[in-house]
C-alpha cells in the first residue's frame, strides 16, 4: 500500500531539506578544505584531472542527510545506529582527506561501523528467495558476519567508483531512487524516509561534482554514500516479503559491487594486495575506448539505472509498472549504444579517416578514369626524308 497523504509530505519535506541542506553546504565546505589543505593533486596517472581541487565535498551530503532524518525519520534503536555509524565513517573518511589514512586503518573504521550496526540489532537474519515467502534463516553470529561483510563490501564499493566526476554521487542518487520505489512498494515508511533524505542530499551536491567537477566528495562522502546504501538495504529490502530480496540490493548497487569485485580478483590474481591502486575500474576501460569523461559517466549511469529497473520488474507487481521499467531499460540500452558505438570520438575519428581514405581512392580512381590509357596516343611515325634529286638527270642548262 501506497503512503498516505501526510507520509508523503513528510517525504517530500525529507528530501526537499536534505537536497537544500546540501546544496547550500557545499561553497562553505570548499572553501574550508581549501583553507586545511584537503586538495585532490593529480600525482599519478589514475587521476583525470589536470589541477588541485578541493575533496570533503561529502561533508555537505553528511550534514544534508543527517539533519533530515534527525527530524523527519521516527527515532529508535537501528536508525540510531545507522546515524551514528556513519558518523564514524564519515570521521574517518575526512580525516582520509587531510592526512591520508593508511587502507588497513581505514578498514578497521569501517569494521568498527559495521559492529556498531550490529549493536543496534541490525543484522540480516534471514534472505527471503520466492514470491511464497519462503527464506532461508541465518544464526545469530553468521548474520553478524555476513552483515559486517555486506557493509564493508558496499562502503568501499562506492568509494572505489569514485574516480570519475560525478559518477559515484550519481550512481548513489540512482541506487537511492530505486531502494527509495521499492520501499514505497512495501510500505516501509523509515525506510523510504531515509532513502529520500538520502536521495535529496546526493542531488543537491551533484551540481557541484559534474563534469567539470568545482570539488570531489572525497572519502568522507564516496564512504558515507556506501555505508548508508548497505544498511538500509539491511533494513529494508532483506526484510521485504513477496519478492527475491536478496537480488534486490546486489542489482541496485549492481556497478561499484561488480567494480568492486573484478577489482580484488584482478589484483589478487596479479599478486598485487587487493588496497592496490590501478587504472583497470570500469570507469578507467571506458576512457580507454574513447570515451570523454561525460560520456563514461552516462554510460555508467545507463548500467546502474538498468540494474535498479530490473530490480523494480522483481519487486513490481503492477502490470503498468513492468511495462514502464522495460521501456525505460531499452531507452537505456540504446542510449547507452549511441554514446559507445556512435558518439565515441576514437570511432568518429576512425570513421572519419576511413571516409578520408575512401574519398581519396575514389578521387585516384576517378582521376586514372579520366585519363585515357597510354596506347591509345601512339606517337605519329616520323616524317621520312624526301628522296635526293639525281642531278645526272638533269638539263644544265635548266638552272639559270
Amino acid at each position: 500500500m501506497l503512503p498516505s497523504f501526510d507520509q508523503w509530505v513528510i517525504l517530500v519535506i525529507a528530501f526537499a531539506a536534505a537536497l537544500v541542506l546540501s546544496y547550500f553546504m557545499t561553497p562553505p565546505v570548499k572553501e574550508f578544505a581549501e583553507r586545511i589543505g584537503a586538495m585532490d593533486v593529480p600525482r599519478d596517472d589514475r587521476r583525470v584531472h589536470d589541477h588541485p581541487i578541493p575533496r570533503m565535498g561529502g561533508l555537505a551530503i553528511v550534514v544534508g542527510f543527517v539533519l533530515a532524518v534527525l527530524f523527519c525519520v521516527p527515532p529508535d534503536e537501528k536508525i540510531y545506529g545507522i546515524l551514528i555509524g556513519s558518523l564514524i565513517i564519515a570521521f574517518m573518511g575526512g580525516l582520509d582527506d587531510i592526512v591520508s589514512l593508511t587502507p588497513w586503518i581505514k578498514f578497521l573504521g569501517q569494521i568498527l561501523a559495521a559492529v556498531v550496526i550490529v549493536r543496534s540489532g541490525l543484522v540480516i537474519d534471514a534472505i527471503t528467495w520466492s514470491t511464497e515467502q519462503t527464506y532461508i534463516e541465518i544464526s545469530n553470529l553468521s548474520g553478524a558476519v555476513i552483515t559486517i561483510f555486506w557493509i564493508v563490501l558496499c562502503t568501499n564499493a562506492v568509494n572505489l567508483i569514485d574516480g570519475l566526476d560525478g559518477l559515484a554521487v550519481g550512481v548513489s542518487a540512482i541506487s537511492s531512487c530505486v531502494l527509495l520505489v521499492v520501499s514505497l512498494l512495501a510500505s516501509e515508511l523509515s525506510v523510504s524516509i531515509i532513502l529520500a533524505s538520502l536521495l535529496g542530499a546526493c542531488l543537491g551536491f551533484l551540481p557541484y561534482n559534474l563534469n567539470p567537477a568545482k570539488i570531489f566528495m572525497g572519502d568522507v562522502g564516496s564512504q558515507f554514500l556506501g555505508f548508508v546504501l548497505s544498511t538500509v538495504s539491511i533494513l529494508g529490502m532483506f526484510k521485504l516479503q513477496a519478492v527475491i530480496t536478496f537480488f534486490l540490493p546486489l542489482l541496485a548497487l549492481a556497478v561499484p559491487l561488480a567494480d568492486t569485485v573484478f577489482a580484488v580478483i584482478r589484483r589478487v590474481l596479479k599478486g598485487q594486495s587487493p588496497f592496490h591502486a590501478d587504472r583497470g575500474h570500469f570507469h578507467h576501460r571506458l576512457l580507454a575506448s574513447g570515451l570523454s569523461q561525460k560520456q563514461a559517466v552516462a554510460v555508467l549511469y545507463g548500467v546502474s539505472a538498468i540494474g535498479g529497473l530490473i530490480a523494480l520488474l522483481i519487486a513490481g507487481r503492477s502490470l503498468a509498472l513492468k511495462v514502464l521499467c522495460l521501456v525505460a531499460i531499452f531507452l537505456a540500452l540504446v542510449g547507452i549504444a549511441v554514446i559507445v558505438f556512435i558518439r565515441n570520438p576514437r570511432r568518429a575519428r576512425a570513421r572519419k579517416e576511413h571516409e578520408q581514405a575512401l574519398r581519396e581512392a575514389q578521387e585516384r580512381a576517378a582521376h586514372e578514369a579520366a585519363e585515357p590509357p597510354a596506347g591509345d596516343y601512339a606517337e605519329p611515325p616520323a616524317p621520312s626524308p624526301e628522296p635526293a634529286e639525281d642531278c645526272a638527270g638533269k638539263d644544265p642548262g635548266s638552272e639559270a
